[in-house]
C-alpha cells in the first residue's frame, strides 16, 4: 500500500472514529488532517496557515453578520407579528394553525436563516397555542421542526454563503434568489401534509379570511420582512457586496428590535452579541479546521477518486442523482450542517456537475435541503432535540409524528433534484445567471 492510500485511510478513518466517539466536531477534523500530515510526512507548520487562510475570505466576513442579524431580530419580539401576519394569509383553512405555522416559519426563516432559532421561537409560541386548540402535541412538534428548515433556504442564510465559499465561483446572490421558489415548495408540501391529517382528525378552522386585518398584520410586519429586502435588493442590484449588506441589515435589524418593535433592550442586545460570539465560534473554527481538511483531500486527490468510485457503481443520471442525496441524507445523520456542507461539497461538487449535469447552484439548494432534513432526524438531529424540549415530548413520539413530514420533504427534495427551474428560474430572470443546464420552462 503507498503512502498515498495509508494517508487516505488515516485520514478518513480517524475522522469516523472520532465522530463515533463523539468528539467536537471540530477537533475530529482538525485531528483528523494532522495525523494525515503526518503520515505523508509534511510540516506541520501548514496548518496555521491552512487555518488562516481558511478563514481569510470577503465573502465569509458576511456569516457573522447574518448570524447577528438573526439573533437581533428574533429577540426583537418579531415572532408573534410575524405569526399573526400569517394567520391572517392561511389561518382560515382546516388545521389552520398548522398552516400558520408553517407560512410563519417561512417569513421568519427569511429573517433568522437558522432552523433552531425558528423552532425556539415560532415553536414556543406555537406548539402551546395549537395544543390549546386541540392539536396534539407531537403532531404540533412536528410541523414546527420540519416548517423550520424552510429558513435553511429562504435568503439570507449563513449557510448558503458558506456552501458558495466552498465551492469556488458561485454568486452568492444568485444563490439567495435560488432558494425562494424551494423554500415554497417545500412550505407548499409540508401543508399538504398538514392539511391531509388536519381533515382526518377534524382540527379546527380559523377565522375567515379578512383583507382589512390582512393588511393591518402586513403594515406592523413590514419592518422586519424590510430587511430581507435589504439583504436581497442590494445584492442582486449591485448595490453592494453580500458582506456590506449583512453588515448594514445588521445596523437596520438593531433599530428595528431596539427602537421600532421595543422588543429588547439594550442589555439584551450585548447578551444578544454574547450569543452571536458562540455561535460564530463554532462557526469559524469549523471552516478553519475544514480548510486544512480539504487541503489534505486536494492533495490526495480524494475527490477524483470518490467520483470514480460512485460513478464506476452506475452511469446512469437519475441513480446517481438518487445517490448523492442518499449519501447528504446519511451525513445529516451523523453531522452537523455546516461541516458536512464544508467536507462533503469538495468531494461531490465535481460528480454532481459533472456525471449528474446538475447546476453547481441546483446542487447547493439540493445540499442545504438534505442537511435541513438531518437536522430532524437521530442521532444527531439539533432541531430534534430542541423542538422536543420546547415541547417537553419525549423525542421517539415526535419522530413518530414526524414521519408522514419525512415523506413530504423527501418528495420536495426530489422535485429540486430533477426540475432545475424550480431553483434556477428565479436567477436567470432576476439575476442574469446564466445556467450551466437547460431549463424546462425558460428557453
Amino acid at each position: 500500500m503507498d503512502v498515498n492510500a495509508v494517508a487516505i485511510a488515516v485520514l478518513l478513518g480517524s475522522f469516523a472514529v472520532m465522530i463515533f466517539l463523539r468528539f467536537p466536531i471540530a477537533y475530529a477534523v482538525g485531528l483528523s488532517s494532522v495525523f494525515c500530515l503526518l503520515t505523508m510526512g509534511n510540516s506541520l507548520n501548514a496548518v496555521c496557515r491552512l487555518m488562516v487562510k481558511g478563514i481569510s475570505s470577503f465573502s465569509l466576513m458576511a456569516v457573522p453578520f447574518f448570524i447577528t442579524m438573526g439573533v437581533l431580530m428574533g429577540k426583537g419580539g418579531i415572532s408573534d407579528k410575524l405569526i399573526a401576519l400569517a394567520n391572517a394569509c392561511v389561518g382560515w383553512m382546516r388545521g389552520g394553525l398548522a398552516m400558520v405555522n408553517i407560512v410563519a416559519s417561512y417569513f421568519f426563516g427569511g429573517i433568522s436563516g437558522s432552523a433552531s432559532a425558528d423552532t425556539a421561537s415560532i415553536g414556543s409560541i406555537m406548539i402551546p397555542m395549537m395544543v390549546d386548540q386541540g392539536y396534539d402535541a407531537d403532531f404540533s412538534t412536528a410541523v414546527t421542526i420540519t416548517s423550520s428548515c424552510e429558513g435553511l433556504l429562504v435568503p439570507p442564510s449563513h449557510n448558503m454563503v458558506i456552501f458558495a465559499t466552498t465551492a469556488g465561483g458561485i454568486s452568492v446572490g444568485s444563490l439567495f434568489l435560488a432558494g425562494y421558489l424551494p423554500g415554497a415548495i417545500l412550505a407548499i408540501a409540508l401543508m399538504v401534509g398538514s392539511y391531509i391529517i388536519s381533515v382526518k382528525r377534524n382540527y379546527p378552522k380559523g377565522d375567515k379570511f379578512r383583507f382589512g386585518t390582512f393588511i393591518k398584520q402586513f403594515s406592523v410586519s413590514i419592518w422586519a420582512l424590510l430587511a430581507i429586502v435589504v439583504v436581497v435588493v442590494g445584492v442582486v442590484g449591485g448595490a453592494f457586496t453580500a458582506t456590506e449588506s449583512a453588515a448594514i441589515a445588521v445596523l437596520y435589524s438593531l433599530v428595528v428590535s431596539v427602537f421600532v418593535y421595543k422588543g429588547v433592550d439594550w442589555k439584551g442586545v450585548w447578551r444578544a452579541l454574547d450569543e452571536c460570539v458562540n455561535t460564530l465560534a463554532i462557526v469559524m473554527i469549523l471552516i478553519a479546521t475544514s480548510a486544512v481538511f480539504g487541503d489534505c483531500l486536494t492533495k490526495l486527490h480524494v475527490p477524483d477518486l470518490a467520483a470514480k468510485a460512485i460513478v464506476g457503481l452506475t452511469d446512469n443520471r437519475i441513480i446517481l442523482i438518487l445517490l448523492l442525496n442518499v449519501i447528504l441524507l446519511i451525513l445529516g445523520m451523523i453531522m452537523d450542517m455546516a461541516p458536512i456542507i464544508l467536507i462533503a461539497t469538495p468531494i461531490l461538487l465535481p460528480v454532481a456537475t459533472q456525471y449528474c449535469g446538475l447546476d453547481p447552484i441546483q446542487f447547493g439548494i439540493m445540499v442545504v435541503l438534505n442537511c435541513g432534513i438531518g437536522l430532524l432526524t437521530p442521532p444527531v438531529g439539533a432541531v430534534l432535540f430542541i423542538g422536543s424540549a420546547v415541547a417537553k415530548r419525549p423525542m421517539e413520539k415526535v419522530v413518530k409524528a414526524t414521519l408522514p413530514f419525512y415523506l413530504c420533504m423527501i418528495i420536495a427534495l426530489l422535485l429540486i433534484s430533477f426540475i432545475p427551474d424550480i431553483s434556477l428560474c428565479i436567477p436567470k430572470l432576476i439575476g442574469n445567471y446564466e445556467p450551466t443546464v437547460p431549463l424546462l420552462f425558460l428557453k
